[in-house]
């Protein structure tokens, strides 16, 4: 097992690069030796390979350009106008560095004069002397005109900054918008064969985490790239009209600079794109977990889940260690350069202008990395929004006929599903459903009907016509589908009928006319009596998937759905199959009503049901084996359907009875009560009470479940400091990487400050008017920049690497940690809305990712940043007092204005998360139910609803972004005021002699810049703002501790359990739905070893109870024991492991058959032998199936085991429950998916099963419980009768009349 559990992608195709992961390094280079698959692969049948490993093409990342196809012309034309401004706005820096340059001259020509005063020449000092006041005067002149000019040019700044940031942030909101709807668009298009490798956690993820990254790549950044780019283009201009010589010796360190800042980037985004992909891949792993978690909680699987997800996230870290190793070597050449040079230290201008120019291009490196991230995430959106698949539903192209009369024909049809090409489904069938009649066939033949793929050869038609030839969605209006587990969408009751008009003429009526249609078809499918007694009636929700719903409630609103539209063409895929008896009755009947008129195709496994048909064919191995009505294939009692009916018809009691009378009077006397209590049980059926309450002030339960909802309401998010104190523990292992960082980010700080005293010292050796004395000091000078550089290069790649690594090996912990923790929480918790599938999926995505964001380089930065502002405030005022306080009193001006952003931004993006989760989950749910979608022909419907669901957020962020730039442009040109001021100041104090130019200039480079560089630290506000709001969710996830916890070490482990099970005084409601009573003083005991039975209406609490016994829920009042102890007090998880459970909709995962039968082992997986899980499997009658596959054991079963039908994923799940050897047994409704031939190979496994164990059996059909020991008929969320069948059949009472409806063998 541990061999196999890598290889957990979620298609057969997959199996061969997960295995040449380790050795990345072929990645590259060796490309054709190990394709690195990504997880959407293209795949048409024609070109599906045999042994399943098609090699999928990489995703190049898209070019720039392309990032902007979806903009319009105006959009373009004001990006364009953006661009000017922020090219204007980035001028402007080195423009400020001439008028500095200016101001330090006449500082300069100040100092030379003054210096000249104490001139050991006589006759220069007195000259000097003389023209002082002058001087002093025109220095001040000068000094305030320069000073002057820089605050114009910081006005200017501001309107710049504001245009291109306001431009930029709003044509990003949209274009990202329109990207994210594309994108659902392009999905909901795709054939049904796309899915069998796309899972609908994929698509989540996806229109989360990649369309996120496509935002920010097409927002600000590009604007602020440009702003760079212009600063170092204005900067290296100006220095060269300046002083030449200079700016070249400067330059020459530029081309190395830009090399690796290239190449550096190449490599972020191709690790980048990697690393994206393995997130998706455990994306996908986790939709599947988390939208099944009852199985994976009833078998304690949680540990093995847990590391599957893992593994992918640590694929994904290995990936991210990578780029940042290749980070570091390239910082270190940078910065050597960048300071080592940058000393020639002749002319001012020069030195900054280079400076400013060369600072803004390392400052471009993030923000590139932003549009290179955007390009690789990109590429994978377009290629899907590109692709055009082979069945388009979104294509107009197509016939579309007046009118359909519904006839199909199949014609020689061979068919196989893409996903396993190498077995064969279909072979060589030819079939006629003429007009309006019900026919039998098998669940393929529907997919084809309804073109969710096409036949490999021969042809299907409707009405003569090749359904190819027909327009896709006019061909699935005119057919009404309805299926085996119905979907239904997290909307009200009426909202999901009306689906079912989508497509047609109504689909525009008025609201009256469309609710007419909606009653008339709940009324046609027996679902509106139960309807109009909820307490909201039609507008009731119906919950994520529609579990706030029965099995027969669901399958009711489906019918009323596929028949509202009245199609011509009714497709039937076992649509009872998940019902009980007296709602099948009801059902069936709707059925027949709606079946009259159109042709109609069943599937079915309960024959029962189709008795009445035209014609039945059988199938068998994909051919019909044969045909003819009900009688007709009786008359030979050896025939296929004869055996199917035999095995199905119930032992009836009266058989014995009419032994002994004489058969013709007894007879026709139980035909005739048959007759009157069948109806009298239909019409109660149909009105399906729901389950009353009595009229009393307030019940127990309601008071206990409002003080538990009161509780849940509180939460907010952490402080700051108290989640660094988490995360470190969580991060533990990493903390002498953080040290080391740490003291590299506060040396790095240091070097602003150090550089500021060197730089005074520098321009003090300038008005030297000897100029040996120059040259010597300026040498040393020199010598000590070099020195600085060399120092700071080493801490700069030293911080930024250990940050990284550690972030890297924290977002792996804490996918990890949140994984686990979501699959701890009790089913409860996955109960109430803000926990669906899709939301936990993106967040899981998304959540540590923010966080890493936060943890990592940025956190450096920051630890650097406030290094830099105290280091820099100490020294100004150690050598200047005045203009240290000057600057200090400055330094809350310069820092806060990036505060105010930070909150200005932080909350739009806080509001924006939330509204783009809720639409996250609208896209998630649609691409699940991808084949309900497209039945209905719901694309547009679910694109638009989508598209509104966007719009708020985005016109929410617009308005945000109008206030929220000014201030930032505010902060950016204060800047300038700021030195102006300064300088002004400075001018004078010099001016009067209270300071020498050394000093004033420490006094400037150390207060103001440290200032400068400190207020830098608000850029990273925003990763800041997510990270925080991200962390509280993990934190709080981590924290929450379920009722129900199958993790905690507590309560008694269960010593030689005897299985009896007893039931006692039992009240329970479901948590979110805490108006509902389900069950209402339930008693029953099941003695050990028996084989009991529960039998009632759907909705009645029968699936309750078998929640109860597995412990999902806990009763409100009331207990449930085993071996006369409360299970309260056992341990969950050790009293999960006596416990084996097959449920209705068996759940498999993604991964191998061994992989799926091994979730059920309470050893670990290494200690199983392949004989148990042989027996395990031939115990289940699966044994022979699986030895007959290709791969056998390791076959590939598919997302949500989508590759294998009904009756194959049931078995296998009886196999994984027998692999654990359980004392109780839980059926719910374990074959009523199965068609009569398995359903007697599984009955008999399920008999062999239950010997010596105590099993509880629910079930629809009453054949499977027959010979059960005890039978409980339930009604009402409490026992009315019980007893054996015989028993129960004698007392004429509920259940007497529950076997008439489905007496197969009378009529």
């Amino acid at each position: 097992m541990a061999a196999n559990s890598p290889d957990i992608p979620s298609t057969d195709e997959k199996v061969a690069p997960t295995a040449s992961q380790p050795p990345a390094k072929k990645g590259w280079f060796g490309r054709s030796k190990a394709p690195q698959t990504p997880p959407d692969v293209d795949e048409k049948p024609k070109d599906a390979v045999v042994d399943g490993a098609p090699a999928a093409p990489k995703v190049e990342p898209v070019s720039i350009s392309e990032l902007f196809r979806l903009s319009t012309k105006f959009e373009i034309f004001i990006d364009f106008i953006g661009l000017i401004a922020a090219a204007a706005a980035g001028a402007s820096q080195p423009l400020m560095s001439l008028l500095f340059s200016r101001l330090t001259q006449d500082f300069v020509t100040f100092g030379t004069t003054v210096g000249e005063l104490n001139n050991a020449n006589q006759t220069i000092a007195q000259e000097a002397k003389a023209a002082l006041p002058g001087a002093v005067a025109g220095f001040k002149r000068s000094a305030a005109l320069n000073a002057s000019y820089l605050v114009y040019i910081g006005i200017g700044m501001f309107v710049c900054t504001y245009a291109y940031m306001l431009i930029w942030v709003y044509t990003g909101e949209i274009n990202a918008k329109r990207l994210r709807e594309r994108y659902l668009k392009a999905v909901l298009r795709q054939d049904i064969a796309y899915f069998d490798n796309v899972g609908a956690g994929e698509v989540a993820t996806r229109i989360q985490t990649d369309t996120h990254l496509v935002q920010q790549g097409i927002s600000e950044k590009v604007a602020l790239v440009v702003n760079f780019l212009a600063a170092f283009v204005t900067g290296f201009v100006l220095a060269y009209v300046r002083s030449w010589r200079l700016a070249l010796a400067m330059t020459s360190m530029l081309p190395c600079i830009a090399i690796a800042g290239g190449v550096m980037n190449k490599f972020v985004s191709k690790y980048m794109q990697l690393s994206l992909q393995h997130v998706a891949e455990g994306g996908t792993l986790a939709e599947e977990v988390i939208s099944t978690v009852r199985t994976a909680q009833a078998f304690g699987t949680q540990n093995v889940l847990g590391n599957l997800y893992s593994g992918h996230v640590n694929q994904s870290r290995l990936v991210d260690l990578k780029a940042s190793r290749l980070r570091l070597a390239f910082d270190f050449g940078t910065t050597l350069l960048n300071r080592g040079q940058a000393t020639a230290g002749e002319i001012i201008n020069v030195i900054f202008a280079i400076l400013i120019g060369s600072f803004s291009l390392a400052l471009l490196a993030p923000e590139m990395q932003a549009i290179t991230q955007a390009r690789g995430a990109a590429a994978k959106l377009y290629e899907a929004i590109d692709r055009v698949p082979s069945i388009d539903s979104a294509s107009p192209d197509g016939l579309k006929p007046e009118k359909c009369i519904g006839e199909i024909t199949l014609e020689h049809v061979d068919f196989n599903y893409p996903s396993r090409p190498n077995v064969t489904i279909v072979k060589d069938l030819t079939i006629t459903f003429p007009l309006a009649k019900p026919l039998r066939s098998s669940s393929t033949v529907i997919s084809l009907v309804e073109r969710f793929y096409d036949p490999l050869a021969g042809a299907v038609k409707l009405d003569g016509i090749d359904v190819k030839d027909l327009n896709v969605r006019w061909l699935r209006s005119q057919v009404g589908l309805v299926s085996q587990e119905p979907t239904l969408f997290a909307t009200t009751i009426k909202g999901n009928v009306a689906h079912g008009l989508i497509g047609t003429p109504h689909e525009n009526a008025s609201e009256e006319e469309k609710f007419k249609l909606i009653k008339e078809a709940c009324v046609k499918a027996n679902a509106d009596s139960f309807i109009s007694k909820l307490p909201l009636g039609y507008e009731t929700m119906v919950g994520e998937r529609g579990f706030l719903l029965s099995g027969g409630q669901k399958q009711r609103i489906a019918i009323a759905r596929a028949i509202v539209s009245d199609p011509r063409i009714l497709l039937l895929d076992e649509a009872t199959s998940a019902l009980d008896t007296q709602s099948e009755g009801v059902v069936q009947n709707a059925l027949d009503k709606a079946a009259a008129g159109r042709t109609t195709i069943t599937i079915a496994h309960r024959l029962s049901t189709i008795k009445d048909a035209d014609c039945i064919y059988v199938m068998g191995n994909g051919l019909i084996l044969e045909s003819g009505t009900h009688d007709e294939l009786l008359r030979n009692e050896n025939s296929p359907y004869a055996r199917l009916v035999a095995a199905q018809r119930l032992r009836d009691a009266r058989e014995k009875r009419t032994l002994d009378s004489d058969s013709d009077t007894a007879a026709s006397a139980e035909d005739d009560v048959e007759a009157v209590s069948a109806e009298k049980q239909s019409t109660e059926a149909a009105d399906d009470i729901p389950l009353e309450r009595q009229k009393s002030g307030r019940s127990l339960a309601s008071e206990l479940i409002e003080k538990k909802q009161h509780e849940a309401q509180q939460k907010k998010d952490y402080s700051l400091p108290y989640l660094f104190k988490r995360m470190g523990a969580i991060n533990r292992a990493s903390w002498k990487l953080y040290l080391i960082g740490s003291i590299a980010a506060i040396a790095n700080g240091a070097t602003y400050p150090s550089y500021g005293i060197v730089f005074s010292k520098a321009i003090n050796t300038f008005s030297e008017t000897d100029p040996h004395q120059r040259r010597h000091d300026g040498d040393r000078n020199a010598l000590y920049f070099f020195l600085i550089a060399i120092i700071s290069m080493w801490t700069i790649g030293v911080q930024n690497y250990l940050f990284a690594r550690s972030a890297a090996e924290l977002t792996s912990k804490l996918r990890t940690l949140s994984f686990r923790a979501i699959l701890r929480q009790d089913i409860e918790f996955f109960d109430y809305d803000e926990n669906n599938t899709g939301q936990l999926t993106s967040a899981l995505s998304d959540n540590p990712q923010k966080v890493n964001g936060l943890a990592g380089i940025t956190l450096g930065a920051i630890l650097q940043s406030i290094a830099t502002l105290i280091i820099g405030t100490v020294i100004g005022l150690s050598f200047n007092w005045q203009l240290g306080l000057i600057g200090l009193a400055c330094t809350p001006i310069l820092v806060s204005a990036g505060y105010i952003r930070l909150r200005v931004v932080v909350l739009k993006d806080q509001e924006n998360k939330k509204a783009h989760e809720s639409s996250a989950q609208l896209a998630c749910e649609a691409a699940g139910a991808i084949r309900t979608v497209a039945s209905l022909t719901r694309e547009d419907d679910c694109c638009r609803l989508y598209s509104e669901s966007l719009e708020e957020p985005m016109q929410r962020s617009n308005r945000a972004a109008i206030w929220s730039n000014g201030i930032f442009s505010l902060s950016q040109s204060l800047t300038f005021f700021v030195i102006a001021l300064v300088f002004w100041y400075g001018s004078r104090q010099v001016a009067d002699f209270q300071r020498t130019t050394f000093q004033f200039f420490i006094g400037l480079m150390s207060t103001v810049f440290s200032a400068i560089q400190a207020g830098n630290v608000f850029s990273f506000v925003p990763d800041v703002s997510s990270a925080q709001s991200a962390a509280s969710d993990i934190i709080r996830l981590l924290d929450a501790v379920p009722e129900i916890d199958a993790e905690s070490t507590e309560g008694e482990i269960p010593k030689d359990v005897k299985g009896r099970i007893r039931f006692e005084g039992v009240h329970f409601r479901y948590p979110t739905r805490p108006g509902v009573r389900v069950l209402r003083d339930l008693n029953l005991t099941v003695e050990p070893g028996t084989y009991v039975a529960l039998v009632g209406a759907s909705g009645c609490g029968k699936s309750t109870t078998i929640q109860l016994m597995e412990r999902f829920y806990d009763p409100l009042a009331g207990e449930v024991f085993l071996d006369e102890q409360p299970i309260t007090r056992y341990n969950v998880s050790e009293y999960r492991k006596h416990i084996a459970l097959v449920s209705q909709e068996p759940t498999l995962y993604a991964g191998t058959v061994r992989f799926n039968v091994l979730l059920g082992a309470t050893k670990p997986t290494e200690e199983v032998t392949q004989e148990e899980i042989e027996n395990a499997c031939r115990d289940a009658n699966i044994l022979d199936f699986i030895n007959s596959l290709p791969d056998g054991f390791d076959t590939q079963v598919g997302g949500k085991g989508s590759q294998l039908s009904g009756g194959q994923k049931q078995r296998i799940a009886i196999a994984r429950a027998l692999l654990r050897n359980p004392k109780v047994l839980l059926l719910d409704e374990a074959t009523s998916a199965l068609d009569s031939n398995s359903e007697k190979v599984v009955q008999e496994a399920l008999d062999q099963a239950a010997k010596g164990r105590t099993t509880i059996a629910i079930a629809h059909r009453l054949s499977t419980i027959q010979n059960a020991n005890c039978i409980y008929f339930i009604k009402d969320g409490a026992v009315s009768e019980s007893g054996t069948h015989d028993e129960l059949l004698a007392l004429k009472g509920g259940y007497y009349e529950y076997v008439q409806l489905q007496a197969l063998s009378k009529k």
